[in-house]
């Protein structure tokens, strides 16, 4: 044979012959032991053994293997397994020894001599495998625990990036932040983000834990600040908002109930870019958690709304399409989510009017300084530093538009950026190797008088002055602390200027 049998298939062929081999006779004999062993491939003599030991053997009472751990053992075990919290067969045999004795001494447990010293020298391989039909039994009648958001799931239609095309606006994606900085152990406070899909409105609201019911009441709080309906949600595949309470709330209200897909970030990408625009350039990734620091998260979202959708242009992508492994984008020209709200065709004039009324009255300057101060008090509790409630400090909005043109100075705005020693100020420098300062302060007066009369003159032309009037004081040496002077004063011109407080002529040294 090409392919010998089973072993399953030889038992069975020997269980089907074994009667016959033993009542026929010799030439029928041979007939079948030439027929078996070409089917199993076995030597002759070794066939001949099969088939009549197996007829021998399986006649009358076959032989019984004795158990040395029979039912008895077994349920013991099982009464010493439950009594140990239901450890390990390693961790059982360990303890069998003291917690028979323990079970004995208070009356609990009295096995025979016989059951008690199979107890005792099983080993761990034969424990596990006495209770291995217990444990299945366990775990049969163990009812996992549904995921909600699972259940809900199937339930909630599935869009992708390119199935949105150009929708109205009153269509959000949504998206948690957590504020748990390094551990996300314990509770913390998130933000919800809701960004409207058309033209880029975006709305935050912070809550001081993560729960389902408020997400609902976020939704209608969002839903009462929109200046637009709001007609559908799409989320991402957390349970916050994959749930029975949420599906039933948006079919209750005529809300298009949409979700992204598993692991597909794109799907979201909307309600992504203000994730990093908006939250975490305003919050940073430090910890948050308490009722005060999420009240002042609430007080900086309600400033920074009107100062992200009226004074922030953002871009929106108008094409994409890819040449090989590069992928080329376009992009409309940027432009303020209330500005693409205003030109969207269909849009009621009366809210037209009312958002352009909104944003005359806005000031950005001073929305910008109170979200500065909320920031400024939301790191002090980051760092531990204070749980005061955010309160109305007095207006230093002359004090804060003064630093403005200094702010770059300080490098990259950090949300909740530690205080850096700066630079002394030159009162505190030494006077080593600034040669002849004092002359330079005793023929300063005159220079601020050229400079008044020529702002646009040279330092170089400057000097030339200088050297003519005062030739036993200036020298070439002087011509760094000329500049420099020159340079602050030059600033302090251009702020004045900036701030209207009145200018000169602008004459060209000759």
């Amino acid at each position: 044979m090409d392919k010998p049998l089973s072993e399953g298939a030889r038992k069975e062929l020997v269980r089907v012959l074994r009667d016959r081999y033993g009542k026929v006779t010799r030439i029928e004999k041979t007939m079948i032991l030439n027929e078996f062993v070409a089917l199993t491939g076995y030597h002759r003599k070794h066939a001949i053994q099969v088939l009549t030991r197996e007829a021998a053997t399986t006649s009358e009472n076959p032989k019984v293997r004795f158990r040395v751990y029979d039912e008895a053992v077994r349920e013991a075990l099982v009464i010493l397994w439950e009594a140990s919290d239901r450890v390990c067969g390693k961790r059982l045999k360990a303890l069998i020894p003291l917690l028979l004795d323990s079970l004995e001494r208070h009356g609990h447990l009295h096995p025979e001599p016989g059951v008690r010293a199979r107890l005792v020298t099983a080993s761990a391989a034969t424990i596990d495998r006495l209770l291995k039909s217990t444990r299945d039994g366990v775990q049969k009648q163990r009812v996992p625990r549904a995921n909600l958001s699972s259940m809900v799931r199937p339930q909630v239609p599935v869009r992708t990036f390119a199935d949105w095309g150009t929708p109205a606006p009153g269509f959000l994606q949504v998206d948690l932040v957590a504020h748990g900085g390094p551990s996300s152990e314990g509770s913390y406070v998130y933000s919800i983000t809701f960004t409207d899909i058309a033209t880029g409105w975006t709305e935050c609201l912070a809550m001081p834990f993560r729960s389902s019911l408020l997400v609902i009441h976020a939704i209608e709080k969002v839903s009462a600040l929109l200046p637009f309906p709001l007609l559908g949600i799409d989320v991402d595949n957390g349970s916050e908002f994959l749930n029975e309470p949420m599906l039933e709330y948006c079919s209750g209200r005529g809300i298009v109930f949409t979700r992204g897909r598993p692991l597909h970030k794109n799907d979201q990408a909307w309600v992504e870019q203000k994730n990093g625009a908006i939250v975490r350039r305003l919050l940073g990734y430090e910890r948050l958690e308490g009722p005060e620091a999420t009240e002042a998260v609430n007080r900086l979202y309600a400033v920074a709304r009107h100062f992200v959708n009226f004074f922030q242009p953002s871009f929106k992508l108008a094409s994409k399409h890819r040449q090989g492994a590069r992928v080329i984008k376009h992009y409309h020209p940027p432009r303020t989510p209330c500005e693409r709200l205003v030109a969207v065709e269909g849009f009621p004039e009366d809210r037209k009017v009312e958002l352009a009324k909104t944003a005359l009255e806005l000031d950005p300057l001073s929305l910008l300084e109170e979200m500065r101060r909320i920031q400024r008090q939301l790191g002090q509790m980051a760092e531990g530093r204070g749980d005061q409630k955010i309160v109305a400090d007095p207006p230093a909005l002359q004090t804060f538009l003064k630093g403005l043109s200094t702010l770059w100075q300080e490098g990259d705005l950090k949300p909740f950026r530690k205080t850096r020693r700066g630079r002394k100020p030159r009162e505190e420098w030494a006077p080593m190797g600034r040669p002849k300062l004092e002359a330079m302060e005793m023929v300063w007066a005159q220079v601020e008088a050229w400079l008044l009369l020529e702002p646009a003159c040279t330092t170089v032309a400057l000097l030339a002055r200088l050297q003519k009037e005062y030739p036993e004081l200036i020298s070439n040496k002087q011509m760094r602390t000329l500049q420099r002077r020159v340079k602050e004063w030059r600033s302090e011109y251009a702020r004045q200027l900036v701030f209207g407080r009145g200018a000169v002529g602008q004459e060209q040294c000759s």
